[in-house]
């Protein structure tokens, strides 16, 4: 059944889903439009906050860059290949594959999502070398663990309304992790999605004739040959000193780090990679011609994060994300709230695709709803954050890091993660109303 369902989501994607770009070049003019048309903003004013917003991402198109480095360095590395090699050797078949990677990128993201972006990526890649599957699948099913983040031990709004301080606390109060991220409601949603997310992968398996494979040679990495090494520069290149003093500075930090009781974070998971990447591959060249490697899939991130950025200063200058939050929690009871702004922030996400920015925009909208209605704040935000993660599904923004590394295009796998949104979509919405 689902795999007739994903055949025509498949060829319907491959037709009308042009580059992410292009894509986000859409995405800039819908909203300089509606902003003009609906919030009454002119368009020399919609430029000002496109132009003045540009480059407000910088920092994070930075971080999810090295994502993709540090991340694919890491793999290159002799003791990494042959871990990976191991976890893949538990698969015996395409189906067994699917599920494999589709279980690893769930409990990773799960844990942290620039963790699970860049695990479920590099083991999609051994798979592929090892099993002769589906590649496009098998890389959909690795981006399909991504739903879980924001129900997950990193998730943004959950831990910024159990901070202290946090800038919504004179309406909700410091809410406890308990309430949201290990409440009832939000486990059922988490433990339904580990069980339907993989199956529905594997049913989407493509028949023999319809798949598409990938020659696994062009998944090796080779190993280049030792240098002959002349000159104090070329020695100082290939030293293992200069390399095992860095690593182990990097590694002292992380233990302190980790001791002292601190979590993952992007900035965290990246230097850990980076340490990881330098210790094992022994020698500062070797490092670097992984490096020039690694950089060949981020030209994306590179030059589709500052557009986004420009998105953001129109939909949240202008008003038009909080209009379009106010439009459906308008139409909210105490008990269909969460649904409400789960839809509203699923559709803000495309806008504004970013855990934190969104909550932003949303949470002076949807708190005071929530107060009024005499809702749930907790399961509220958890609506907002479920709505944020849902529509990544179809949202390529997120996805680049992971099509950087598997060396794929947005429309090779979106068809496949159609029949996600669809299904996750149902289950997210019984769970935050119904449980």
């Amino acid at each position: 059944m689902l795999n007739f369902l994903s055949r025509p989501m498949v060829r319907l994607v491959d037709r009308y889903l042009p580059d992410p770009f292009v894509f986000v070049l859409v995405l800039t003019l819908i909203a300089g439009l509606a902003a003009v048309l609906t919030q009454g903003t002119g368009p020399v004013e919609v430029v000002t906050m496109w132009g003045d917003g540009f480059w407000t991402l910088l920092t994070f198109s930075m971080q999810m860059l090295l994502v993709l480095v540090t991340g694919y360095m890491m793999a290159s590395t002799p003791l990494v290949r042959r871990g990976l090699s191991a976890l893949a050797g538990m698969a015996s078949s395409p189906g067994s594959a699917i599920l494999l990677v589709s279980f690893v990128s769930l409990a990773a993201s799960w844990i942290n999502w620039g963790f699970g972006l860049v695990v479920g990526a590099l083991f999609a890649r051994e798979l592929a070398r090892t099993i002769r599957v589906d590649y496009r699948l098998l890389v959909a099913s690795a981006y399909s663990g991504f739903i879980i983040w924001h129900g997950g031990l990193a998730g943004s709004i959950p831990l910024s309304i159990a901070t202290e301080g946090h800038p919504f606390a004179d309406i909700t109060g410091v809410i406890s992790t308990s309430d949201t991220i290990f409440a009832v409601y939000n486990l059922a949603i988490v433990v339904a999605l580990f069980i339907v997310v993989p199956f529905v992968n594997r049913a989407m398996l493509p028949r023999e004739e319809d798949a598409v494979y990938i020659d696994p040679a062009l998944l090796v990495e080779d190993e280049a040959e030792q240098p002959a090494v002349s000159t104090p520069a070329e020695r100082m290149e290939n030293s293992y000193v200069l390399s095992m003093l860095i690593g182990a500075a990097g590694a002292a930090w992380l233990i302190q780090y980790f001791a002292a009781g601190n979590g993952l974070s992007l900035n965290v998971i990246n230097f850990l990679f980076l340490t990881l990447a330098i210790l094992l591959h022994g020698t500062p060249r070797r490092l670097l011609n992984a490096l020039t490697d690694a950089v060949k899939g981020g030209a994306g991130i590179v030059i589709q994060f500052p557009f986004y950025a420009g998105i953001m200063a129109i939909m949240v200058q202008s008003g038009l994300a909080a209009s379009i939050s106010e439009g459906l929690v308008g139409l909210a009871t105490a008990t269909s709230l969460p649904f409400w702004s789960f839809l509203s922030a699923g559709i803000v996400n495309f806008f504004v695709p970013s855990g934190g920015g969104q909550w932003a925009v949303q949470a002076p909208v949807i708190l005071p709803a929530a107060q009024a209605l005499g809702a749930d704040l907790a399961r509220t935000s958890m609506a907002v954050a479920w709505g944020d993660a849902w529509t990544n599904m179809v949202q390529p923004f997120w996805a680049l890091p992971i099509l950087g590394i598997a060396g794929l295009r947005a429309k090779d796998i979106m068809g496949f993660c159609v029949v996600h949104l669809i299904l996750s979509g149902i289950i997210i919405s019984i769970g935050l109303t119904f449980i």
